[in-house]
C-alpha cells in the first residue's frame, strides 16, 4: 500500500472516516485502528504520524477511552482532534474541564501564532466547527496556545518540538474552510510525507499481490452490477484472467436493462478475461415473493434465495474454486468493528453471503479475497476509471441488494417490477437530460400501493401512483430532498403517466431523513 502511512486512532468519533479520506485526498494513505492498539503494533507499522478523533467521552470519565503517555513519546507526530486534543492535555499533565459555555457549529477562531507549521498560510482569523462541551482549562508544560475563540481560551495548542499538535475544532469537515490545508501542513509539513500514494500504483499493487496469492487457484465471485463488485471483477480478471468465475444472480428486481448490462461488460463479448455466468432465476424470486407484503419479510427472502441461487452454481464448482471474493470496502471494514466480520458483511449481494458451513462442505478457504477492503467508495470508482470501466458504471447510482423490491409497496408481482422499471428509467433519463443528475446524491422511481381514480381520454382509470425521490447527500446518513425544477418534474409526471399502463399519479417526496429514509421501505 505504499511506505507512507498515516493511522487514525478512533476514539468514539463520527468523522473518523472523514479525516481518513481527507487524509488520502492528500495522496498519503490512511488506515483507521481502535484506540487500544498497542504501542507494539503501532511501532511494527512504522506510521510517518497519527491523528487521535473526536468522541462523545469527557476525558476525565472513568470509562472514557484513553490512551498511554508513552504514545506521545515514541517520536512520532501527533494531532489530536476535539477529544483527541484533550486527552493529549489530559495525558500530558494538563487541565481539562467542563466549559462553562458549548460550542457547537461555525466559529471564528484567531490564531495566536503565524509560525505555526500546522496554520502555515491559513488566515488569521478563519472559520471552523466546532462541536465541545468540555475544554482545555490549562495547556501541557512544554506546550503554547496557537488559536483561540471567544469562548475558547485553547483552540489549538502544540508542542512542535516533540511534534504534538492538537486542535479543538474538526479540521476534517467541510465547514471548516482551510481545515484541508491544515491537513495538509501536519502530514507534509510535520510529519514529512511525499504525498506519492496514487489509485494507478494500488492498482498495479493490487494486481500483483493477487497473482501471487492465488498462484495458479481459481476464485469465485458473486457480481451483483454494483460498483464495489464490479471493480473487484475486473481487478481479479486483469490479475488471473479465467481462473476467476463471475456468478451474476439476475432476480429480476434490478432496473431496466441492467441485467444486460452486466452481461455485455463481463460476457464473452466483452474486454475482460473471465468465466461469466448468469443466472436468470426471476422466476424463483417472484415466486418466493407471492403473497408477501412486510418490508423486512420480503428482504429476508430475497437474502435468502439468493443464497440458495448461489449456492447451487457453487456446488457446480467444488473441487475447482479455492477462493471466494467479495467486494468488501472499507465502511464495512471499519463499521464491522474489529475487521474480522467479513463473513457477515454485504451478506445477499456480495458473495460472502455463503454460509460457512456451505464455505466448508464445498472446501473453499474461509477467508475471502477482498481487493477493495481498504478503499473508500471514491476511490473504488477512481480503481474502476483505471481499469477501463465503462463510466455508466462506475458511476451507477447506489442501488440496495434487495433491489426494487424496497421501492414497491406492498407484495412484488412481475407487472408492478415492469411499472416501476419503466417510471425509473423516465425519470433518470428526464434529470440527466436537464443536467441536474450528477448534483444528486440519490434519485429513483418507487411504487406506492396507493390507487387512485383518474381520467385518461373520455375514460376513468384506477391506476397505482409513482412516487419520485430525489436526495442531497454526502454520507447517506442524513439527507434533505432535492428541489427538482418544476418544469422537469412536469415533463417526468407527463412521461409517466402517458408512457407507463397501469400508472395515473405521480408525486414528488420530500421527507428529509431523518424522520424518513432514502428508499420507501
Amino acid at each position: 500500500m505504499g511506505k507512507e502511512l498515516i493511522i487514525v486512532l478512533d476514539f468514539g468519533g463520527q468523522y473518523k472516516q472523514l479525516i481518513a479520506r481527507r487524509v488520502r485526498e492528500c495522496n498519503v494513505y490512511c488506515e483507521i485502528h481502535p484506540n487500544t492498539l498497542s504501542l507494539e503494533k503501532i511501532q511494527a507499522m512504522s506510521p510517518k504520524g497519527i491523528i487521535l478523533t473526536g468522541g462523545p467521552n469527557s476525558v476525565f470519565a472513568e470509562d472514557s477511552p484513553t490512551c498511554s503517555r508513552e504514545l506521545f513519546e515514541m517520536g512520532i507526530p501527533v494531532l489530536g482532534i476535539c477529544y483527541g486534543s484533550q486527552l493529549m492535555s489530559y495525558r500530558l499533565g494538563g487541565v481539562v474541564e467542563t466549559a462553562p459555555s458549548s460550542e457547537y457549529g461555525h466559529t471564528e477562531v484567531i490564531l495566536d501564532a503565524s509560525d505555526s507549521l500546522l496554520f502555515g498560510d491559513v488566515a488569521p482569523v478563519t472559520t471552523c466547527w466546532m462541536s465541545h462541551t468540555d475544554y482545555i482549562a490549562r495547556v501541557p508544560e512544554g506546550f503554547r496556545v496557537t488559536a483561540h475563540t471567544d469562548k475558547c481560551p485553547v483552540a489549538a495548542l502544540e508542542d512542535a518540538s516533540r511534534r504534538l499538535y492538537a486542535v479543538q475544532f474538526h479540521p476534517e469537515v467541510l465547514h471548516t474552510a482551510e481545515g484541508t490545508k491544515m491537513l495538509q501542513h501536519f502530514v507534509k509539513d510535520i510529519c514529512g510525507c511525499c504525498g506519492d500514494w496514487q489509485m494507478s500504483s494500488f492498482v498495479e499493487e493490487t494486481i500483483r499481490d493477487l497473482r501471487e496469492k492465488i498462484g495458479d487457484d481459481h476464485v469465485l465471485l458473486g457480481l451483483s452490477g454494483g460498483v464495489d463488485s464490479t471493480v473487484t471483477a475486473a481487478l481479479l480478471s486483469r490479475a488471473i484472467g479465467d481462473q476467476l468465475t463471475c456468478v451474476f444472480v439476475d432476480h429480476g428486481l434490478m432496473r431496466k436493462n441492467e441485467g444486460d448490462e452486466v452481461e455485455r461488460t463481463f460476457g464473452p463479448d466483452s474486454d475482460f478475461q473471465l468465466n461469466f455466468v448468469r443466472v436468470n432465476a426471476q422466476n424463483r424470486f417472484y415466486r418466493r415473493l407471492t403473497g408477501q407484503t412486510e418490508p423486512e419479510t420480503k428482504r429476508k427472502i430475497i437474502g435468502n434465495e439468493f443464497v440458495e441461487v448461489f449456492g447451487d452454481e457453487a456446488r457446480k464448482h467444488k473441487g475447482k474454486i479455492r477462493y471466494i471474493a467479495q467486494g468488501t470496502i472499507y465502511p464495512d471494514v471499519v463499521e464491522s468493528g474489529d475487521g474480522k466480520k467479513s463473513d457477515v458483511i454485504k451478506s445477499h449481494h456480495n458473495v460472502g453471503g455463503l454460509p460457512i458451513e456451505l464455505v466448508r462442505e464445498l472446501g473453499f478457504e474461509e477467508t475471502p479475497i477482498e481487493p477493495l477492503r481498504m478503499l473508500f467508495k471514491d476511490e473504488v470508482r477512481q480503481v474502476g476509471r483505471e481499469l477501463g470501466i465503462p463510466r455508466e458504471l462506475v458511476y451507477r447510482q447506489p442501488f440496495p441488494g434487495p433491489g426494487l423490491a424496497v421501492r414497491i409497496v406492498g407484495e412484488i408481482t412481475p407487472e408492478k417490477v415492469r411499472i416501476v422499471q419503466e417510471a425509473d428509467y423516465i425519470f433518470r433519463e428526464e434529470l440527466h437530460l436537464a443536467g441536474i443528475d450528477e448534483n444528486l446524491g440519490q434519485y429513483f422511481a418507487a411504487l406506492s400501493n396507493m390507487h387512485s381514480v383518474g381520467v385518461m381520454g373520455d375514460h376513468r382509470t384506477y391506476g397505482l401512483a409513482i412516487v419520485l425521490r430525489a436526495v442531497l447527500t454526502s454520507d447517506f446518513m442524513t439527507a434533505e430532498a432535492a428541489e427538482i425544477p418544476w418544469a422537469t418534474l412536469q415533463k417526468c409526471m407527463r412521461r409517466i403517466i402517458n408512457e407507463v399502463d397501469g400508472v395515473n399519479r405521480v408525486l414528488y417526496d420530500l421527507t428529509s431523513k431523518p424522520p424518513g429514509t432514502i428508499e420507501l421501505e
